[in-house]
């Protein structure tokens, strides 16, 4: 029977320490959270490889150093209610519910859903709550939030988010300008705007819902 308490420590130690994530609430929940429970039966053996795992069409699983790099960015305290756009069969959420004091996933795929909610009685993340939402719509009735999250690729952040997201409060997303090469940015709400500052680059599939609106030039 594979160990995977040693392929989580292997993980941290040559993912996610190597770049310069070392924050101990980070550190503990990545060590913690089950990764193979929250993949696809075929993907059980990949759970902790260093890509991106496809969970469903056009949806992923981010890649370890880039989801601890984006866990890092927003400066999480416990008491902090986060919105968790896009969690798939649920990682995300379960590894932000150790750090923060409340989550709502938003995953309108109902079979994703279903998944992250048995995974979540299973591994004991009493404070995620899941709503099937359409992901750009986020879940307004339970903010303002302190933070948001986005699982996957962005090419805008939708004005229906930022109005979610509490004055001071942080969002941050795989911004996605080809189809192959993106950038992690930061962005802080100010005097009702979101002010963005670039991190580090990474891609992911862009999500439903979050794709530059097109002109037409006639």
């Amino acid at each position: 029977m594979p160990d995977y308490s040693a392929r989580r420590l292997m993980m941290v130690d040559t993912q996610v320490r190597p770049s310069d994530v070392t924050k101990f609430p980070i550190i503990k929940a990545m060590l913690d959270i089950p990764r193979e429970r929250f993949v696809p039966g075929d993907l059980v053996e990949a759970a902790y490889a260093g890509k991106n795992l496809t969970v469903a069409p056009g949806r992923v699983m981010l890649d370890p150093r880039t989801f601890a790099k984006m866990l890092d960015a927003l400066g999480l305290t416990g008491t902090d209610l986060v919105l968790d756009v896009a969690p798939g069969m649920g990682y995300s959420s379960a590894v932000l519910a150790q750090m923060v004091q409340a989550v709502v996933a938003v995953e309108p795929d109902e079979a994703l859903a279903a998944e992250a909610e048995a995974a979540f009685q299973e591994t004991g993340a009493p404070n995620v709550l899941v709503e099937r939402c359409d992901l750009a719509e986020g879940a307004p009735r339970h903010g303002p939030y302190d933070a948001i999250m986005i699982q996957g690729g962005i090419e805008r952040f939708p004005e229906s988010l930022a109005a979610q997201l509490k004055e001071n409060g942080r969002v941050v997303a795989l911004f996605m300008p080809s189809a192959m090469h993106g950038v992690v940015r930061l962005g802080v709400k100010r005097d009702d705007a979101i002010h963005w500052r670039d991190l580090f680059n990474a891609a992911a599939p862009v999500l439903d819902g979050f794709t530059q609106r097109r002109s037409f030039v006639f």
